[in-house]
């Protein structure tokens, strides 16, 4: 059977939890930086290609300084993200904010920041521009309905709340192209978690076809496409990893019929990944508090739901590695559990692992994305801390870990003491 591979070893994790309590998320530095140069590298044959790293998945100020440092911006989706953008360095057109029932505030800091808007709603159009001016480039959120097909996580495109109707689309265009823009992008996110190369192919051909066509109608010349994220990662060892150069190959074929065919080039070509980008290399490393025997095994971790969600959520599959026991046979089967008040705080359901006992070690991996990300205080649960394994083998710390004093920081007990009950 295949084998998930770790960065570290069973002696570095424990030298590690020495001076790092667990449970805590660690990503693997050199592994983020080889992924983000070969995905830059698949899309070369595009002068203008731009990988805006999808905020949302990962939102630490470290791991975004890293993907900058490799040529990479800052896809962002709130006005905590681009404050966060801001402060570690991007601006400008180095920023993408998609974003969705949008508060009018995120869209003065985005404004602000000279950043790239790509509206959701064809009513945000007019108040955009009430509430904080229409930028020199406009990007609109395509959602093509029935003519494609969504997938388990994101939903059918024509249920989703997301984006502008093809008519919607061509009238948005000339509204903006009547009030003076002459700068123009389209985006389109229609699945999460796609392995499929062909997917992604398909959807370029779509979005491409459209702007032909927009173009023709309207006389404007669009300076982008945007053909967002999910990709998928092969949570499961026996899964295998997108063909990256067959999808930017089937993409490139694309481009050459239609934008370069029709005139239309040149086109930039963006996307806006997280997922796969750090997905794979982060991992989430726990301990086992308790082994509880009732009617099934329950293998009780310290680390819970509020840690790592997806399971929960989505009945998603992560991979659990038990340090020093890798090569026993998985003879035992667990439900590996939380301790939250909830019966779905599992990590894994009837999970065939080697004999488990209280003070394992165990690792979950591809947490990098939508992992810590998460994560939220029910049942005043902290929020782990959050380390980088260096290039060089270091581990430095990039999140500590929340306390109880952080959890009560918004609460005032003095003004309490003088709340009457009547």
């Amino acid at each position: 059977m295949p084998e998930k591979r770790l960065p570290f070893t069973k002696k570095q994790i424990l030298e590690i939890i020495e001076k790092y309590p667990t449970p805590f998320h660690i990503y693997d530095e050199k592994a983020i930086r080889k992924n983000a140069r070969e995905f830059k590298k698949a899309f070369a044959w595009n002068k203008g290609f731009k990988e805006y790293f999808a905020v949302k998945a990962c939102p630490n100020p470290y791991i975004m300084k890293i993907l900058q440092a490799e040529g990479f911006g800052a896809d962002c989706s709130s006005l905590a993200e681009l404050v966060m953008s801001e402060k570690t360095g991007f601006s400008g057109e180095e920023i993408m904010f998609s974003s969705n029932d949008t508060p009018a505030e995120d869209f003065v800091k985005a404004r602000k920041l000279k950043a790239t808007i790509n509206l959701d709603d064809f009513s945000h159009i007019a108040y955009l521009e009430k509430i904080a001016g229409l930028p020199e480039m406009i990007c609109f959120r395509y959602n093509p309905g029935p003519l494609k097909k969504g997938n388990v996580i994101i939903g059918h495109p024509e249920e989703s709340k997301y984006g502008f109707t093809r008519d919607q689309l061509f009238e948005g265009y000339r509204i903006c192209r009547d009030k003076g823009i002459k700068r123009f992008g389209i985006h389109i996110f229609v699945a999460s978690n796609e392995l499929d190369p062909n997917y992604f192919v398909e959807t370029a051909d779509i979005l491409f076809r459209l702007i032909a066509e927009v173009s023709h109608a309207l006389n404007i010349r669009f300076e982008f496409a945007n053909l967002s994220g999910g990709i998928g990662i092969p949570y499961r060892p026996e899964q295998n990893r997108i063909d990256l150069t067959a999808m930017s190959r089937g993409i490139k074929e694309k481009y050459e019929n239609i934008i370069v065919g029709g005139g239309f080039a040149p086109l930039k070509i963006f996307t806006e990944c997280g997922r796969y980008i750090t997905g794979p290399y982060g991992y989430l490393v726990s301990k086992v508090l308790h082994i509880k025997d009732t009617y099934k095994q329950f293998a009780g971790l310290d680390a819970c739901m509020a840690n790592l969600m997806r399971p929960a959520i989505y009945g998603a599959y992560h991979h659990i590695t038990v340090l020093g026991k890798e090569k026993q046979p998985p003879n035992f089967m667990y439900d590996v559990t939380g301790s939250l008040c909830e019966n779905n705080d599992k990590f894994a359901i009837d999970r065939m692992l080697p004999k488990l006992t209280p003070g394992d070690t165990v690792v979950i991996h591809d947490t990098g994305a939508h992992g810590f990300a998460m994560g939220f205080n029910y049942n005043g649960k902290l929020r782990s801390a959050e380390l980088l394994l260096r290039e060089d083998g270091s581990v430095v710390q990039i999140r500590r870990a929340e306390t109880l004093k952080d959890y009560f920081a918004t609460l005032d007990f003095k003004e309490l003491k003088k709340f009457k009950i009547k």
